[in-house]
């Protein structure tokens, strides 16, 4: 599944909430997001409007690892089939 474009740190701030992250600190402009489910694991996103592709695919990488999926299986969660 191809990643979105003009995603923001703010959408995926609020797609990655279903999955238990949440803003635990912003510094600067880079908001750190903390889950417990499954163990704590913490991931930093730029606040940036849209996101770079590549950044967006390194962060998504990293929550699917977590969550024990491919990143493919998470996208189909967060966007569905019609992205």
């Amino acid at each position: 599944m191809r990643l979105p474009r003009s995603l923001s740190a703010d959408d995926l701030v609020k797609l990655l909430g279903p999955l238990g992250y949440r803003v635990s600190r912003q510094t600067g402009s880079h908001l750190r997001l903390t889950t417990d489910e499954g163990g704590q694991h913490h991931v930093t996103v730029p606040r940036h409007d849209p996101l770079r592709v590549g950044t967006l695919s390194a962060i998504l990488g990293d929550v699917a690892r977590h969550s024990g999926t491919t990143r493919d299986a998470l996208l189909e969660r967060l966007f569905g089939g019609g992205r």
